[in-house]
């Protein structure tokens, strides 16, 4: 059977690769700590599962337009203006069936066959799978654990070519958590406006940021780079509605209308009752994801704490998001029984196998040296599987 070519070229996910490895042994009774997952723990906040109950009692339950009830338009339009100082027009903003399914849509917009795309490693896993199925070509650019894994301006310089027509920016990041200043986002933005070239901002995690840190969206910078930016954004992380699928695209109208075409003809709207449930999430109270960043941040405080007391390990202190994304490069080469780990993927099978604890090896981020490890799980999850770690990697 011939499958397209476009689909060959593309790898499966390796973070939902790991979950259901982990998920299939658990149906063994194997006890597996995971530290795999991508989304938060905790579940979706009351007032925002209330909101959903009346929505199914009205009989809200058919299609909506495409691109997503105005009610929510309108509260997206309210937090881009409250969180981030930004002004838009429903023409300028679609919901889609979750934050990647936006970045699908924006990147079929606009990419296409001899275009590249500026990808900052470690990046995303989908990044430059979502790129390659626009017929374009990621062009990777490594940042270091030293410098915050930030995008250097001299670095994005270097990297742009005539061919070059946008750059993926992720702030604050999965994997790294790593976050960018305003200086850096207004160096970045300098460039692409020199320069002429798109910038998609995945802006997913803003509300869960620590120690003080600013999240700054870079459409905000002026309005030169606002009209070459594509905001991404959902309420997926901040809000613990992974499974109720909704992400919102703002930007110039052109692109906005462009992907509500492509939408159209594939998806076509959000699911009715997740829209209404996403209004409520953005213009009700927040105390709940509050109290979530803060239990983040004292998950975080430890995980990096004990990590970087192991022999062999290095952890960057995230800024934000629920992820750390420590160097383990330094236990390379050694000998576990009959085995060597040689790169992450080594350690991530010798870890499931052996400790029984389920991460995701740095390659599929695109850097080896690390492995990504989520603390969306409980403290007692956290500290007993980091305990198995460092028996494992003691051996």
């Amino acid at each position: 059977m011939n499958i397209a070519k476009r689909i060959q070229k593309i790898k499966p996910s390796m973070t939902l690769a790991i979950s259901a490895k982990a998920s299939a042994m658990r149906a063994e009774g194997i006890d597996i700590i995971g530290f795999g997952a991508g989304e938060p723990d905790f579940d979706t906040p009351e007032n925002i599962k209330e909101a959903a109950v009346r929505c199914l009692n009205e009989g809200f339950t058919k299609y909506t337009p495409v691109g997503g009830i105005d009610t929510l338009k309108e509260a997206i339009i309210a937090k881009f203006k409250r969180d981030n100082g930004l002004n838009y027009n429903k023409s300028g903003i679609i919901v889609s069936c979750g934050a990647k399914h936006s970045i699908y849509n924006a990147v079929q917009v606009l990419f296409e066959e001899g275009d590249e795309v500026i990808i900052p490693a470690p990046y995303w896993v989908s990044y430059p799978e979502i790129v390659a199925l626009s017929g374009a070509e990621p062009v990777i650019v490594e940042t270091s654990q030293e410098n915050g894994f930030r995008l250097r301006g001299e670095d994005l310089n270097r990297s742009i070519t005539s061919r070059t027509k946008g750059i993926i920016l992720n702030t604050p990041s999965n994997p790294t958590g790593g976050g960018y200043t305003k200086e850096d986002i207004e160096e970045i933005a300098g460039i692409a406006v020199e320069r002429g070239i798109f910038v998609i901002s995945d802006e997913v995690y803003e509300k869960i940021i620590f120690d003080g840190f600013k999240h700054t969206s870079i459409a905000s910078i002026g309005n030169e780079i606002k009209d070459l930016t594509v905001v991404i954004n959902g309420v997926s992380k901040a809000y613990s509605m992974t499974g109720w699928r909704i992400g919102y695209t703002a930007a110039r109208k052109e692109i906005v209308s462009a992907m509500t075409r492509i939408q159209s003809q594939s998806t076509s709207n959000p699911v009715s009752i997740s829209q209404k449930a996403a209004v409520e999430a953005l213009n009700g109270p927040q105390d709940t994801a509050i109290m979530m960043v803060k239990e983040f941040r004292k998950r975080r405080d430890y995980i990096v704490e004990r990590l970087n007391s192991m022999e062999g390990i290095s952890c960057f202190k995230p800024f934000g998001a629920f992820y750390v994304f420590p160097n383990i490069s330094q236990l390379y080469g050694r000998k576990y029984g009959d085995r060597i780990i040689e790169g992450s993927l080594d350690m991530a099978d010798y870890l499931i196998q052996e400790a029984k604890v389920s991460i995701v090896p740095g390659i599929a981020f695109g850097a080896d040296d690390f492995i990504r490890l989520s603390y969306a799980t409980s403290m007692d999850n956290i500290e007993k599987g980091l305990d198995r770690i460092e028996k494992a990697i003691n051996l």
